[in-house]
């Protein structure tokens, strides 16, 4: 069975740091690109980042670059995003995604095989 649990959501204030973790299980971790989703309130699902299998390129939405960082450990089966200088438009429900083909710049999330349930991430102002 495949399991995508995210953990490390909250409630932080405008400026603060949050880190979420992925933790895989059911499926080759290590040869899936993995990702991270998040949805708003009344807004669609829209891209936040991704990671190849090695770890070794990574690929960031716009509004997240040089404030939110991605790395994967493949040992433990574990992804993360570190969030920082979070701002009220990161609030969302951020979602850990896995797809097996293509690469880091695909944005588009019919493509993702494996959802996690989501964590809540709200930033206030």
């Amino acid at each position: 069975q495949v399991l995508l649990v995210e953990s490390g959501g909250g409630l932080v204030q405008t400026g603060g740091s949050l880190r979420l973790s992925c933790a895989a299980s059911g499926f080759a971790f290590d040869s899936y690109i993995m990702g991270w989703f998040r949805q708003a309130p009344g807004k669609d699902r829209e891209f936040v980042s991704t990671i190849s299998e090695s770890g070794h390129i990574t690929h960031y939405e716009d509004s997240v670059k040089g404030r939110f960082l991605i790395s994967r450990d493949n040992v433990m089966k574990t992804m993360y995003l570190q969030m920082n200088s979070l701002k009220p438009e990161d609030t969302a429900v951020y979602y850990c995604v896995a797809k097996l083909l293509g690469g880091v710049l695909d944005t588009s999330a019919p493509d993702y095989q494996f959802w996690g349930q989501g964590a809540q991430v709200t930033v206030s102002a």
